[in-house]
C-alpha cells in the first residue's frame, strides 16, 4: 500500500511479540466515544476520487476506515502471520500447484444496508474491482486472479493465474473487501464517503466542499467474524496540525493520536505522564523511498541514480529529519521482513563524493546534474520535507548536482507521479501483507503501482518464481537477488524505516494492539474511554 502510501508496515511471526500482525483480536467493549485525533484529509479529487471505496483506496489512511466497516473473507490475526476467517469460516489451496483457492462463506452475515451477504457479493466485489482498475488502486494486488466461480451458495472458488503462495494474505487486505451488491455499480467508483459494508463498525459522516468534516464509527450489532471491538463508538476528529491535535490529546478532547505525529513531538509526549497521556512504540515497516522517472533525461542514465546513492547519508537523514525516529533503510525489504539484507549499503557502503565522480566521469555525463525532488509534506507529515531539504543539501554540496525540491499538494500528487510529471519523488509504503513479496512486487513490471516506466526482466521473473514456495523462509533466496538488482539499477531508493507511535490519555486500554504490522490503527482494540 502505497500501501498501502506513505509511511510504515510489517510482518508477522518474524517480528518482535509486541508488533501485532494486521489484523484482529477479542474482547468486549467500552461504552463512551473514543475520539480519535488525525490530521488526514479525506477528500473528492483527481487522485482520491472515492475515499472509502475499496475499489479505490489504495492509502493507510482510508485502509483505517475500510478494514473497520467492511469485512474480507479472511483477516490477519492479533500476532502471527497465517489468515484466520473473518467472513469466512474457512479458506484453503484446493490443490497441490497453489493455483486454486476456496472458502466457505459464513451464513446470516448482513451489510449495514440489511442486504445479506452472498457469495454473488463476494464475486462482485472482486470481479469489481479488477474491472474498474482504477489507476491509483489496489487492483494489482488481485490482478492474478484468473475467475471467481460461485459453485453453490457458500463457497466461493478462486482461480489464479500463477501459483500464488501469498494469496491468502491478498485476501486478507481491503482491496479483497466486500461490498454491498445493491449500493455499488460494477463498472464505476462510489462517489461521497459512503460505506456499505458488514464490518465490525457503521459508518456515518459529514461533507462540506468534497471534504469530510466528521465520521462516526459505531459498533455493527450484526457483525460476525474474527473481530471483537472494546468499544461501542468512534469519533474521527480532523486537525490541520499535529500540534493542535497535540495541544487536544493533552487538553483532554481527543483520546488517541497516532497519524501523524511529528517526530519532534515524540519525545515530549514521552515524557507527558503529567498531562495524562502516555506513548506507546513498537516496530514498524513503514518505509521511505525516492523514486526515479527512468524516462527522464535527468535521471535516466544509470550512472546518475548510481551516484545519487552513492552520496547519500542516511544516518544524516534519519537525524535531521526524523530526529532519530527512523532508522537508515538500506533495501527495499526492510528490517524485520524475512530475506532483508543491506544491498545498498553493499554496494555503496559510506557516502563518497570522490566514487560518485568516478561513476559520473565513467559514464560521460556532464556535471551539474539538474533534476528536481517532489514530495508532499501535507501526507507524509514535515518530517519528510526537512528529510529531502537534508538529502538536496548533500548531493549539492558534492557539487555534482543541481537539485530542486517542490512540495505538491496529496490531492494531486499520485495522479502527477502516475502521469510522469516528476523527475524524482519521495514516497513512502505501508506493507499489505505481511511478506517481502509486497515490498518488491508492487514497484516493478507492467502493471506497476508506481507507473514507473522501469522494466528489468529478470527481476520481475523472480516474484513468479518466490510465488511457488509455500514455505516463505525458503523463498528469500528469490528476495535477495531481487535486491542486489535493485541497488544496482537504482530505480527506487530507499531511506529509511520508520518506528511507530500511538499517545493516547491514560485512562485508554489496548494501545500496545491498536497498531498492527501493517501500522494500520486496529480501532477495535482501544478501550476505556
Amino acid at each position: 500500500m502505497n500501501r498501502k502510501t506513505l509511511v510504515l508496515p510489517a510482518v508477522a511471526g518474524l517480528l518482535a511479540p509486541v508488533l501485532v500482525a494486521c489484523g484482529g483480536s477479542s474482547g468486549s467493549g467500552s461504552h463512551s466515544a473514543i475520539v480519535i485525533g488525525t490530521t488526514d484529509r479525506f477528500e473528492e479529487a483527481e487522485g482520491t476520487p472515492a475515499p472509502f471505496d475499496p475499489a479505490a483506496a489504495y492509502d493507510i489512511a482510508s485502509w483505517n476506515v475500510i478494514h473497520s466497516t467492511f469485512q474480507t473473507l479472511l483477516r490477519l490475526p492479533r500476532s502471527g502471520t497465517d489468515p484466520v476467517p473473518d467472513a469466512a469460516t474457512k479458506c484453503t489451496f484446493s490443490d497441490r500447484k497453489n493455483e486454486q483457492y476456496r472458502c466457505t462463506l459464513r451464513s446470516d452475515l448482513k451489510f449495514s444496508s440489511g442486504r445479506p451477504v452472498t457469495v454473488k457479493d463476494v464475486k462482485f466485489s472482486i470481479d469489481r474491482v479488477l474491472g474498474i482498475n482504477f489507476s491509483n488502486g489496489p487492483a494489482s494486488l488481485l490482478a492474478n486472479i484468473d475467475r471467481v466461480e460461485t459453485p453453490n451458495d457458500h463457497e466461493v472458488v478462486f482461480q489464479l493465474k500463477t501459483p500464488d503462495a501469498t494469496f491468502p494474505q491478498k485476501l486478507a487486505t481491503p482491496a479483497a473487501a466486500i461490498v454491498d451488491s445493491g449500493a455499488y455499480a460494477k463498472d464505476k467508483l462510489n462517489k461521497g464517503f459512503d460505506a456499505v459494508g458488514s464490518g465490525p463498525y457503521k459508518l456515518k459522516t459529514e461533507e462540506k466542499d468534497g471534504r469530510l468534516t466528521k465520521a462516526v464509527l459505531s459498533r455493527n450489532t450484526d457483525y460476525q467474524g474474527a473481530v471483537k471491538t472494546q468499544n461501542d463508538k468512534i469519533e474521527l476528529r480532523f486537525f490541520d496540525d499535529s500540534e493542535s491535535m497535540e495541544k487536544a490529546l493533552k487538553d483532554g478532547d481527543i483520546d488517541v493520536m497516532n497519524r501523524s505525529l511529528d517526530p519532534g513531538q515524540i519525545g515530549p509526549l514521552s515524557n507527558a505522564s503529567d498531562k495524562g497521556v502516555k506513548l506507546t512504540d513498537s516496530p514498524g515497516q513503514e518505509i521511505g523511498y525516492l523514486v526515479f522517472n527512468t524516462d527522464d533525461p535527468a535521471v535516466k542514465p544509470k550512472a546518475v541514480r548510481q551516484a545519487v546513492a552513492q552520496l547519500v547519508d542516511r544516518q544524516a537523514l534519519t537525524r535531521d529529519g526524523y530526529d532519530r525516529t527512523a532508522d537508515p533503510l538500506y533495501s527495499m525489504v526492510p528490517s524485520g521482513i524475512t530475506g532483508h539484507q543491506t544491498s545498498f549499503y553493499n554496494q555503496y557502503q559510506d557516502p563518497s563524493a570522490d566514487k560518485a565522480r568516478t561513476l559520473l566521469r565513467s559514464a560521460g555525463v556532464s556535471t551539474p546534474v539538474k533534476f528536481t525532488i517532489s514530495y508532499s509534506s501535507g501526507h507524509y507529515g514535515p518530517a519528510q520535507a526537512k528529510a529531502y531539504q537534508a538529502l538536496a543539501k548533500q548531493l549539492n554540496a558534492s557539487g555534482l548536482f543541481d537539485v530542486q525540491l517542490q512540495d505538491i499538494k496529496w490531492s494531486q500528487y499520485r495522479s502527477d507521479a502516475a502521469k510522469g510529471m516528476f523527475q524524482a519523488y519521495g514516497m513512502g509504503w505501508f506493507p499489505d501483507f505481511p511478506d517481502p513479496d509486497n515490498f518488491i512486487a508492487p514497484f516493478f513490471g507492467k502493471d506497476n503501482f508506481l507507473h514507473s516506466p522501469y522494466r528489468n526482466a529478470k527481476l520481475e521473473a523472480l516474484v513468479p518464481q518466490s510465488r511457488q514456495v509455500a514455505q516463505r523462509d525458503a523463498a528469500t533466496k528469490y528476495f535477495q537477488q531481487a535486491q542486489d538488482m535493485i541497488a544496482d539499477e537504482v530505480p527506487v531508493l530507499p531511506l529509511w524505516q520508520s518506528k511507530q507511535y500511538i499517545a493516547t490519555r491514560d485512562n485508554i486500554t489496548g494501545a500496545e494492539w491498536a497498531l498492527n504490522a501493517c501500522s494500520e490503527l486496529q480501532m477495535w482494540e482501544l478501550g476505556g474511554a
